[in-house]
């Protein structure tokens, strides 16, 4: 009997075999990795959020808005005609989590920055049938009366800095608390909406 077939026949020898290849494998491609502060370079226009966008997206994440909007339009024409340019990974580099998503009970959003005014989102965002009559999306009046937790942005950012490698200035850093203070959760809320996607142009009208 060959060694080849006492191995096959040998299901617990096997067993440590396959362990031992596929552990091998997994280092293999993981290892590398743990050395890299980053596999993806941002893109050239990419901004770390300011510190009322990245409270604008604290409650963004909190209120749930990705269970019904992603923030990924994939290569295939009848999105980009639809929403703008395809959705790279090298946009999301200071996202953390990503908010990709593949649910769009609603549009996808990752385009939606510059596309509407101010006036308008907070129209939408207070009563969304004033501005999309066929829209089944909830009302979020609340926004406009509570108020940003200046200390848990900063607190946030300086997190961000720290563990995630996101390029803030220590000024950035030192004014985050302030520069949010009083702002309500409307404000940034906006704030957050109409600065997606716009690190890349938007080429549709």
């Amino acid at each position: 009997m060959s060694k080849h077939a006492k191995i096959e026949k040998n299901i617990g020898l096997m067993g440590v075999l396959i362990a031992l290849v596929v552990s091998m494998g997994g280092l293999v491609e993981i290892v590398p990795l743990m050395f890299q502060t980053s596999v993806i370079e941002a893109h050239p226009n990419l901004k770390p959020y300011t510190a009322l966008e990245f409270a604008g997206r604290d409650i963004y994440i909190a209120e749930g808005c990705y269970n019904c909007h992603s923030q990924q339009i994939r290569p295939f024409v009848d999105e980009t005609l639809r929403y703008g340019h395809y959705s790279q990974a090298n946009e999301f580099v200071y996202d953390h989590p990503f908010q990709w998503g593949s649910k769009r009970t609603g549009p996808d959003l990752h385009r939606v920055g510059g596309k509407y005014t101010n006036e308008w989102h907070e129209y939408h965002l207070m009563d969304p049938r004033s501005v999309v009559p066929e829209s089944n999306m909830p009302g979020y009046p609340w926004f406009a009366e509570k108020l940003v937790d200046a200390e848990q942005t900063a607190a946030g950012m300086k997190v961000h800095a720290k563990w995630f490698g996101v390029p803030y200035t220590q000024e950035q850093l030192d004014s985050a608390q302030a520069d949010v203070d009083g702002k309500t959760q409307l404000e940034a809320v906006i704030a957050y909406l109409q600065v997606l996607g716009t690190a890349i142009p938007r080429s549709y009208k």
